[in-house]
């Protein structure tokens, strides 16, 4: 359900046209935001967030929103800067993942966790009631909690709970460190301050397959951050052979 009588993606083409930005020209994300704040104040700016990186056609985290060809407006200079997107020009319009994405030259090790965060990902994203009953993606104007922008790093699961608080869900495919803790609390952070409305509560959720001694020690002292272990199994079935 859009928020007013537009949804996001069609009020990011009004940007660009209100704005003037034309062939060649660069946009900021601060004038996206900006732009929003004063003309669509009930958009937050995770959801502006997300829907820059829909929209820019070179961007890989687009595949997390199911971006189409409607969506190809921009084209990422970096994570501040953007222009229109030239079709004659830029390259190929990303719809889904990449194949070098799961790929990491010199690093089969890193290849592996990356590829195993990435089916961790779609599985809890799919069952969160496995974590906690009621517990549901968030989606908004066709954003998903998956990949769920804050600043310049992406939260792994955007979730909201049974009394529609916030649920930020980081993944850890082997031992989950003491370190995680403050990339959490950052991310909880933004979320209260740039996402929550008033009086609704942001908390965090750590997922590893081992939690160590120093994370489990580190959390002591929150009462805003669970843990939780993860198993995975595979079980064979025989196929007869006529």
């Amino acid at each position: 359900m859009s928020l007013y009588d537009k949804p996001v993606r069609l009020l990011f083409y009004d940007m660009v046209e209100d704005l003037g930005v034309s062939k060649g020209e660069v946009i900021t994300r601060d004038q996206v935001y900006a732009w929003f704040n004063e003309n669509y104040p009930k958009v937050k700016d995770g959801t502006v967030a997300a829907h820059l990186l829909k929209m820019s056609v070179n961007a890989p985290s687009r595949i997390h929103y199911k971006a189409t060809p409607d969506d190809d407006l921009l084209y990422q200079i970096d994570s501040q800067r953007f222009r229109r997107y030239e079709p004659a020009n830029d390259p190929t319009p990303i719809y889904e993942e990449q194949e070098e994405m799961e790929e990491a030259p010199g690093d089969p090790e890193g290849a592996r966790e990356f590829a195993y965060q990435q089916d961790l990902q779609n599985f809890l994203s799919k069952n969160l009631s496995l974590l906690e009953p009621g517990l549901s993606l968030y989606e908004e104007e066709g954003i998903t909690g998956v990949e769920f922008p804050v600043g310049n790093r992406r939260i792994d699961i955007l979730a909201l709970d049974a009394e529609e608080n916030y649920v930020v869900v980081e993944l850890k495919v082997s031992r989950g460190y003491d370190r995680v803790v403050g990339q959490l609390l950052r991310y909880v952070a933004w979320i209260r301050q740039n996402q929550a409305e008033p009086g609704q509560r942001v908390r965090g959720v750590i997922v590893a397959r081992e939690i160590s001694d120093d994370l489990l020690l580190a959390c002591s002292e929150l009462d805003n951050v669970s843990l939780y272990e993860y198993e995975l199994s595979v079980s064979l079935q025989r196929v007869t052979i006529d």
